[in-house]
Order: C-alpha cells, then structure tokens, then sequence
C-alpha cells in the first residue's frame, strides 16, 4: 500500500473514531444529565407529597413505619431497622420549611442509609436562599448520582416516620449506562493502533537508512530489499538497480586496467631485457626504475579499482591475532616493526550492601578483540600503512586500543618531515608529499587505505605522536 493510502486511511480512521466516540460521550452524557433532572424533579414532587399529602411521584412510594420502627427512628437507631442495609451508614439532614410555611415553622426529618457510603451534606445541601422542594431535590439528586441503593427515611414536622422507596428513580438499576470512560478508553485505542501502524512504517524506513549505512561494511554486494509501503520498496528496487550498474562500471574498469597490466607485462619483459644490454650502468637503472614504476603504478590502480569493488565477503575475525600476524611477517624479514603491548581493561562493578567501595576488575591480556571485517583488505591497509612508516619514518610502533564500540590500531614512526595536516592533503588519489623526491610510489597508498577503512565503516586520521606521526585507525566492533 502506498504512503498515499496509508495517510488516508489514518485520516479516515481517525475522523470516524473521533466523531463515533464522541457521539458515544455526548448520548453518555446526556443520559446521565437526564437520569440526574429527574431525580431531582422527582425531589420537589416528593416535597409536596410529604407536606401536603400529595400523591406520590411515579417510581415513589412510601410505607409508615411500625410501632417499635418509629421508637428506633425516633432514637436515631436508623442501622437497627429491618430494613437496614449491613454495613449500614447513616446521613442525617434536616430541612427547614420556615420560609414556606412562617406560622408552624415545620422541618423535613431525613435519614439516608446506604451499605456503600456516608453522604457528605455539604455536598447535597443547596444555597441558604434555596427553598425546602430545591433542597430535597438536591437531596434526591445526589442519591442518583452514587451506585449504593439507599434507604431513604422521612417525618414532616411531628408526623410519622416514613420509609420512602425510589429505587426505581434513583437506585442503581435506574442508572443508565455510562459509556464514557469505555468511549475514552477506545479513542485512546484507536490512537495507539494508529501511532503504533506509523510507527512500523516510520521504523521501516529508519531500518532501511540503518542497513543502507551499514550495507558496505557489514555485508557483501547483494541487494537491498524492503517490506514497507510500496514507496519504499520502488526506492529499493532502484537503489538495487543504481548498484547493479556502478557494480558493473567497476567490474568493466577493473577489467580494462587488468587486460592492460597483463597486456603490459610482455613488453616491459622486453624492455627489462633490452634495458640490460645497455653498458651505462647509470642509465641501465634510471631505466629500471621507470620500468618498475610503471608497472607498479599500474598495479596500485588495479588494487584501488578492486578496493572499489568490494567484493570480499566479511566475516568475524580476531583482528589482535591479525595484527599480530602481520607484525610478526615484517619482524621475520628483519623489519624495524614492534608490537606495543596491550594495556590491560578495568571494569568497574558495581557496590553491594555489604561493601560501599565499588570493585575493579581486571580483564585477562589474551583477550580476543573480534570485529567483522574483511580480513584481506584490512590487512592490505595495515600493511601500506606500516610500509609508509617504515619508508618515511624508518620504524613502525603499532599498539591496538578496543572498547565495547569501537577499536582503535595506531601505527607510529620515528618522525619524518610531514605533520599531521600536509598527511590529510595526501590522502588524495595520486597525490605525494614533497619528502618524496627520491622515493618510488604512485600516490595512491593512503587512499587505498581510505576506501578499504570507509569500506569497514572506519576512519584515518594523523596526529603527533611521542616519537613522530601517528597513523589512527578507527573501526567499530
């Protein structure tokens, strides 16, 4: 499905979610505000009822209390009754009707009894101004809004004690549904599922972008492919097909300069032999050495092309014993290579409760330092980087430095004539320093090295080191 479609339905879903909950919400609401103006219309009719001897609302009706009941009731031993709900907890009110009836001056005795909870009366009593039929509606309004079946007990003035039975206005069978919290509940859903569908698509492309920067140095020449929207998948398939052609472009140069370095080969044989029947010696060597250039020139062209290639697979290596390896080849041909120690790692651990003072310990010196890598051309980048510190800087110290992200090889000389910033201008492609007058090469050591480390995911870079120029290798674990 494209980006397109996608983005449509996330707008249509969440459009129709929105409006169907809040629909939900609104009818929840009104239900609910219905349900409360009726129980509170239904207080002023019970008010008059109570007073006047009018008939009771619908829902409402009203049993006088026995003998024994009324001396309970008049004892305030509401919890004692029959009826009383166990636990029983009781909420006593009073209503004055002074400013209704000014001659008798009568008072609403109500006595609230409910098994869940005690009613608070501040919370149930209207302004002071309010009259006695608003109050009990109040009263009456409250008992609809809490789920806990109330016994409701009223005397007027001297009367009898009266058991009033509403449940059918403002019991919890009368309640109506409350879908409100549920209608909240499913938009958050239905936002979650929709963040959650842009979030797998949001993470296919950052999948992606990760395997395309990690594609040189941890994979070999295959394709990309990709299970995300169908953009992304047209990206891929041209990435693949934009691959497929520089591949082909390299592999046609690396031809073409393989066919002339082997095309090459007879007539520098001869060249070589014609060059040895010549008796000025002088000139028998000036004629070698260009011989020898070229050829070599030729071959370092053919070792960048194929660096471009990047045609060896990676594999896990212990990249300490490479080193050591190839420290070992130079030391076998009498070469002033060395091998610095590596320093041992402490971790730090953490306290416990019996110990405030956080241990140290110390790993073994024999540790492997596994990496993926391309073992051929990671060495072919040690060994021009040490060849270079052997030519310009007569001895190469090498020492390795790892952390859980990243290694580090450093390769020092003895000094030479060029700094740390003359060595950055030459890692361009034919590019030589001016200490090289006298020396054989063809300019294109270090940005073999260069693309071989890019390949990996490293860096090079050169600084001053105790005894001369320091080679950094960087490349992650």
């Amino acid at each position: 499905m494209t980006l397109r479609r996608l983005g449509q339905v996330w707008v249509l879903v969440a459009l129709i979610s929105g409006v169907l909950f809040a629909w939900i919400w609104l009818q929840s609401s009104r239900a609910w505000e219905q349900h409360l103006t009726r129980s509170y219309v239904t207080g002023f009719a019970l008010f008059e009822a109570l007073r006047a001897g009018a008939p009771f609302p619908p829902g409402v009706t009203s049993d006088i209390l026995s003998p024994d009941a009324q001396i309970l009731a008049a004892d305030n031993l509401f919890e004692r009754l029959p009826e009383a709900p166990h636990p029983a907890y009781v909420t006593n009110l009073s209503i004055h009707t002074a400013t209704d009836d000014p001659i008798r001056g009568e008072t609403l005795s109500l006595a609230i009894l409910s098994d869940r909870l005690r009613y608070q009366v501040a919370s149930i009593s209207s302004r002071p101004e309010a009259g006695s039929a608003e109050k009990l509606g109040n009263v009456t309004r409250a008992l609809a809004m809490f789920c806990s079946d109330p016994v409701l007990y009223a005397r007027y003035g001297t009367g009898a004690w009266q058991q009033i039975n509403g449940r059918a206005i403002w019991g919890c069978g009368a309640r109506p549904a409350d879908l409100r919290l549920p209608a909240g509940l499913g938009l958050f859903l239905v936002a979650a599922v929709l963040l959650g569908h842009v979030g797998v698509v949001a993470f296919s492309f950052e999948q992606f972008a990760r395997r395309l920067r990690a594609h040189r140095h941890l994979s070999g020449a295959g394709s990309y492919d990709s299970s995300g929207p169908t953009e992304l998948q047209d990206l891929a398939k041209a990435l693949n097909r934009y691959l497929e052609i520089e591949q082909e472009q390299l592999s046609k140069r690396a031809d073409v300069l393989s066919g002339i370095s082997h095309d090459l080969g007879t007539p520098a044989t001869r060249l070589r032999l014609r060059a040895r029947l010549i008796e000025d010696t002088e000139l028998r060597h000036k004629l070698e050495s260009d011989i020898d250039q070229m050829t070599n020139m030729i071959e370092s062209v053919l070792t960048y092309t194929r660096a471009e290639l990047n045609l060896e697979e990676p594999r896990k290596l212990s990249l300490l014993s490479l080193v050591e390896a190839l420290v070992a080849d130079y030391q076998d041909m009498e070469r002033p290579v060395k091998l610095r120690p590596t320093p041992p790692l402490m971790v730090a651990g953490q306290g416990s409760l019996f110990m405030s003072r956080r241990v140290e310990a110390r790993l073994p010196e024999d540790r492997r330092v596994i990496i993926t890598a391309r073992p051929v051309g990671l060495q072919r980048a040690l060994s021009n980087l040490i060849d270079n510190a052997l030519k310009y800087g007569r001895m190469a110290c090498v020492s390795l430095e790892a952390d859980a992200r990243s290694v580090t090889i450093l390769i020092e000389d003895a000094g030479s004539e060029m700094g740390p910033d003359d060595m950055q201008q030459v890692m361009e492609p034919f590019t030589r320093g001016s200490n090289v007058s006298d020396k054989q090469g063809s300019g294109l050591g270090l940005s073999i090295v260069s693309t071989i480390l890019a390949i990996h995911g490293g860096s090079l870079q050169f600084e001053t080191g105790k005894e001369g120029l320091r080679a950094r290798v960087t490349l992650p674990r």
